[in-house]
């Protein structure tokens, strides 16, 4: 896996694509700037001075959450670290996988190369070295609220970082202790205030929200690509996308869409035959208006996600040069919560959008001419051949699942932690429900493909001639090593399974 040159970390400002990047396998490393590293250094110092001194610091030298009254005595204090990691050890459901799990360590290491946790360079440099030996601990993806932060996944971090629990090494799981020992890597022990800093923070709902961002981006062109296809194979009428009419709403991702589906359809506002219908259906008629919602959110996405992302979100905040220890509320996850419950919605319209379309291509009674539910036997089988059949009603499916996790998670806040975390984010949640809405988007993307090279193979079968835009007749071709039209009657799934990841791959460079 390699996910081109190598992405530094120091206190400077990281992109979505950083992640995603490190995430896909690009080397993580740490700046050898010495501003940046006097300026780590300075802060773990100034908290060994403020221990030395009797100084009372949340975590440090008290317990924690609700426990914060409780004073821990200082022959105790070095244990307390530990002690934080250990009891939040009870994550369920099913692990990450190996690149939301790179992400996330990615995410937790620009917060903490920011200045203001208190942690010592050997923090920093040991999670480097997770990454560089491709140890990644198995982090468990149920158990946080969001907010303080992603306490009970990041737990799995910081043991993993000390020797402890499990990592995937090569797809296989391996003790840490063994995994570290046979990469040549001493187990940390963390110093104090550093078991919080790990865990306190977002950087699970954040690095997942990195990827979902990149994966949604992608979708929105897709689905463009997809709707002018299925105007053209509908024989649809590319006057909707006028350059005029779209003048007239001005909202800037909307009009790009539109843009698009005009330089896919060839379209010049004087190219269309006078005898097309002269109102297409909605969803080819408004598909710019539904494309263009998360067209025109994704810039606002990006920057929430990117502030979370460039934030130290831990607490307390240790700030070096005024010497002060700062405690707020920075683990709170509510931006991330927002960004991904409106990112979920906007995603999932896609699917609604690409069902309603693919509904009109199977049905004679809609589609111009194509054979019903595109069959391409001829002859006497055509009697018992089914074409898209099932197809469809797999991406309805899919669809109704989607729109279902749309509700937002943040809306269910739960007091707990003795009410000491009485309103929290749900972050984590939204998160995970919006790349799950993403992953199955990608599915009706997937079978929208095997939908499109059946229908202009349909098209050219019957005028003996191509006729193909330049766009379509380039994806036609990449589609067709994928998928061969479907004459007789066979298995689709493993055609989309390899479809799903040429979609996960960006495989298609659509529009620039």
């Amino acid at each position: 896996m390699n996910g081109g040159s190598a992405v530094r970390f120091d206190d400077t400002r990281l992109t979505i694509e950083d992640i995603v990047r490190v995430a896909a396998g690009a080397r993580a490393v740490l700046s050898d700037d010495v501003r940046f590293r006097a300026r780590i250094t300075r802060g773990a110092d100034f908290l060994d001075r403020l221990l030395r001194e009797d100084g009372v610091v949340y975590g440090v030298t008290t317990g924690y959450g609700d426990s914060c009254t409780v004073p821990v005595p200082a022959h105790l204090v070095e244990e307390l670290p530990r002690q934080l990691y250990t009891y939040h050890g009870c994550g369920l459901g099913a692990f990450l996988d190996p690149t939301q799990t790179r992400a996330v360590i990615a995410t937790r290491l620009a917060s903490l190369s920011k200045g203001f946790s208190g942690v010592s360079l050997a923090l920093l440099e040991q999670i480097v070295r997770l990454l560089e030996a491709g140890l990644l601990p198995l982090i468990p993806s149920e158990g946080s609220v969001g907010a303080s932060g992603d306490l009970t996944p990041l737990s799995y971090l910081a043991a993993v970082l000390c020797g402890e629990r499990e990592v995937l090494r090569d797809g296989v799981q391996v003790p840490a202790s063994d995994a570290l020992r046979e990469a040549g890597i001493a187990p940390l022990r963390l110093r104090p205030k550093e078991g919080l800093a790990i865990m306190n923070g977002t950087a699970v709902m954040t690095g997942l929200a990195c990827l979902a961002w990149d994966r949604a981006s992608y979708l929105a062109r897709l689905t463009t690509r997809i709707t002018a296809m299925t105007s053209f194979a509908l024989d649809g009428n590319a006057h909707h996308f006028d350059e005029t009419l779209f003048s007239v709403k001005p909202h800037a991702g909307m009009q790009q869409v539109a843009a698009w589906l005009r330089e896919d359809l060839g379209y010049n506002g004087r190219s269309e035959r006078n005898d097309k219908r002269l109102q297409d259906r909605y969803s080819i008629r408004c598909a710019p208006h539904v494309i263009g919602v998360l067209s025109d959110a994704l810039p606002f996405f990006r920057t929430t996600i990117e502030n979370e992302l460039n934030s130290a979100n831990d607490n307390p905040i240790i700030d070096p040069d005024g010497e002060r220890v700062l405690h707020g509320g920075h683990f709170y996850g509510g931006h991330i919560a927002f960004a991904m419950d409106g990112m979920k919605n906007a995603v999932a319209n896609l699917a609604d959008l690409m069902d309603r379309q693919m509904a009109l291509l199977v049905d004679p009674r809609y589609s111009n001419g194509l054979p019903a539910n595109l069959s391409g036997m001829q002859g006497d089988r055509a009697a018992i051949s089914h074409g898209l059949k099932a197809l469809q009603i797999s991406v309805s499916a899919w669809t109704a699942e989607a729109l279902k996790l749309t509700m937002p998670a943040s809306v269910f806040s739960r007091s707990t932690e003795c009410h000491n975390q009485d309103k929290v984010s749900m972050g984590t949640i939204a998160a995970r429900d919006c790349l799950r809405v993403v992953e199955l988007v990608e599915q009706v993307a997937a079978a929208m493909l095997v939908t499109m090279r059946q229908c202009l193979w349909l098209r050219g079968r019957e005028t003996n001639a191509r006729g193909l835009p330049l766009a379509f007749d380039a994806m036609e071709q990449a589609l067709g090593a994928a998928c061969a039209p479907v004459i007789e009657d066979r298995r689709l799934d493993m055609e989309l399974r390899g479809l799903v990841a040429l979609i996960r791959a960006q495989t298609w460079r659509l529009y620039t």
